[in-house]
């Protein structure tokens, strides 16, 4: 399974680097469009990923469009609140990217209508506003997995693993 993790726009550094583990721990790619609220040398960015920045392929885009152009022919996965389609119950194929919206405005309302069939939501209280990027994040890449039998992945016994 090949997994590409967009970032659009991405303001918190923090949350970056958290995404940038996740990739790590599961053989994704990570995938940044600009503006980036923050520098690729940020010292919180790189905390947060520890030392697994060397395991992972991050590539930058100077926009989404761009993005789209380098990635023809892979499915596009979008997160966004604004669909009545749960995460688990969309199909995943073995080769997809899931598009994620900077942390205070999701994705643009646009894109999202030219896109609608291939929009998820991760499902919360009415009145909570979003769930925190990094955390949606790993939702979508472990149900993508999943479905998937979590290919590639060593899947350790209980109390054998490490966490």
């Amino acid at each position: 399974m090949i997994l590409h993790v967009v970032l659009c726009e991405p303001e918190i550094p923090q949350n970056t680097g958290n995404i940038a583990r996740t990739c790590a721990a599961t053989g994704a790619s990570l995938h940044l469009v600009e503006p980036l609220g923050f520098s690729l040398s940020d010292k919180y960015l790189k905390r947060a990923g520890l030392d697994y920045w060397s395991m992972v392929e991050v590539k930058t885009y100077p926009d989404l469009d761009d993005y789209f152009s380098k990635s023809e022919g892979i499915q596009r996965v979008f997160a966004t609140k604004k669909t009545g389609v749960k995460y688990t119950d969309f199909a995943y194929k073995k080769e997809c990217s899931l598009v994620f919206g900077k942390e205070t405005a999701g994705l643009p309302e646009s894109l999202l209508d030219s896109h609608s069939e291939s929009c998820v939501r991760i499902p919360m209280l009415t009145d909570a506003r979003s769930l925190n990027l990094s955390n949606a994040a790993a939702l979508l890449v472990y149900e993508a997995l999943r479905q998937h039998d979590f290919p590639d992945l060593e899947i350790a016994g209980p109390g054998l693993g490490n966490t």
